[in-house]
């Protein structure tokens, strides 16, 4: 195998960009369900031929790689289709509009969008998993939020910072131990390093949705009256319900695995859906089987009255899920070609070599790179594994503690996931909360503000400490 230049590594890269900028003005929203996935498979044609043909890779080489990066991603496909029957049951079986109901007549508007990010952050460190707490307090969060007349992406904003902030610095996150394992570094001494970047940012996020939240203007109490009366004459709005999520609270702190949470939470809300809302299954079909099937697996449409909340109750179940997991092989296939081929490698060791000579630069590179990643392989496990991996060696090298390196990818790799429309992570949370990843990307303070916080500490020097002991 002969090793590519960057400029040839770029080659890929800058279709891939130009593919997607296309099918995004052409296609605006629609581009996910589709084009994009096309996009990324051309993107991996162009990959593939420049690397049989000048670098001599091997097909069996790149069928491999690809074969590994599809495979990392086989729990991440099956918990979506979890999702899908989770999102759908929990509203169906008034789960959702339940806690929208309590929710409105609790939550003062003034302090929503920050009360929002506190919440989801709380529940993301219990569970450790931003992916868990975005599909279910996440979806009641939005309805409160939408009830309350804030717009969704600031709403999702809200959301999204809080459930990272938890996903970051929880030990029960895989991100967190994959980040401290691949650099070395022992767990809690690797959360104890990145509260140092990680407190500050969300002070900052929080201190920016109190503000808003005082400067915005609520729906009035005609208007959320109005809502919870909709709710309440559509579904049977009962403390019972509220069993469902206690359940799922007792399962995440028993520490069972996401994938049986989810599906056992599901069935909870069957059970639910069955003995409190068998009126709105009768409408959906005239069999309480069919229609808990189609609920679980197809759309629905739930009419209450107000378009706003048709909009929210309606629900897509597992179907909904299929343009993402779609979407997620196709970035998978995209990125095991550039890996296999070198490509990754080359081109972002080219573009950041002689960035890495300083403190201030090293950590730059690091979480350049992590964002780097994230767009061009679409994972942020894999962005994690490689940035460490690249830099591990150069951090050795100039004495730096390796929690330094372990919290500079979390700073990035972990956070920035989100924000990227065709990442795993983007691609997931946007598809849960309905809301496009553009749309809430400008209101995702902490996911954007984490990285330039990672690079102000460095260039401050503040707690960065050389290892007593230096390779030479």
């Amino acid at each position: 195998m002969k090793e590519p230049s960057a400029w040839l590594s770029a080659i890929p890269l800058v279709t891939l960009i130009a593919l997607l900028s296309v099918t995004i003005s052409v296609f605006g929203s629609d581009s996910l369900a589709g084009p994009s996935q096309i996009a990324l498979l051309c993107a991996t044609a162009v990959c593939v031929c420049l690397g049989m043909g000048i670098c001599k890779v091997k097909w069996s080489t790149i069928e491999h790689n690809i074969e590994v990066k599809v495979h990392e991603t086989t729990i991440s496909i099956y918990i979506l289709l979890v999702i899908g029957m989770l999102s759908a049951s929990w509203m169906i079986s008034g789960i959702v509009p339940t806690l929208i109901c309590y929710g409105i007549q609790v939550i003062h508007p003034a302090v929503f969008l920050a009360s929002a990010c506190v919440i989801s952050a709380v529940v993301s460190v219990m569970t450790g998993s931003s992916w868990t707490t975005i599909a279910t307090i996440g979806i009641a969060l939005l309805g409160i939020g939408r009830a309350l007349g804030f717009g969704d992406g600031w709403t999702a904003g809200a959301i999204i910072s809080g459930a990272y902030f938890g996903d970051k610095i929880s030990p029960l996150s895989d991100t967190t131990v994959l980040a401290s394992s691949v650099s070395g570094t022992p767990l809690f001494k690797h959360i104890r390093y990145m509260m140092l970047t990680t407190t500050p940012t969300m002070l900052i996020t929080l201190s920016i949705f109190c503000l808003a939240g005082l400067w915005m203007e609520g729906a009035s109490d005609s208007d959320t009256t109005q809502y919870i009366g909709a709710l309440e004459r559509t579904f049977t709005i009962t403390p019972w319900l509220l069993t469902v999520p206690v359940a799922t609270a007792y399962l995440i702190y028993r520490k069972v695995p996401p994938l049986i949470v989810l599906f056992s939470s599901s069935m909870m809300a069957v059970v639910m859906m069955l003995i409190f809302q068998r009126d709105i299954l009768m409408q959906i079909s005239g069999s309480l089987f069919q229609s808990v099937i189609i609920t679980l697996s197809q759309s629905t449409s739930i009419k209450t009255g107000i378009p706003i909340l048709d909009d929210l109750v309606s629900t897509n179940g597992m179907t909904g899920m299929l343009n993402t997991i779609w979407l997620i092989l196709s970035a998978m296939v995209f990125g095991g070609a550039m890996t296999a081929c070198g490509m990754l490698k080359s081109f972002l060791h080219a573009v950041f070599r002689r960035m890495v000579r300083t403190r201030a630069g090293l950590v730059t590179a690091t979480v350049l790179n992590g964002i780097a990643m994230n767009v061009m392989t679409g994972d942020q496990y894999i962005s994690i594994i490689l940035s460490a991996n690249m830099f591990k060696e150069e951090y050795n090298r100039q004495g730096y503690e390796p929690r330094l390196l372990s919290r500079s990818c979390e700073d990035s790799a972990t956070v920035v996931s989100v924000l990227i429309p065709w990442n795993t992570c983007g691609m997931t949370q946007s598809t849960v909360l309905g809301v496009a990843t553009i749309a809430y990307l400008p209101y995702c303070f902490f996911c954007y503000l984490s990285p330039l916080m990672s690079i102000f500490q460095a260039v401050m020097g503040w707690k960065i400490k050389k290892s007593e002991i230096k390779a030479s």
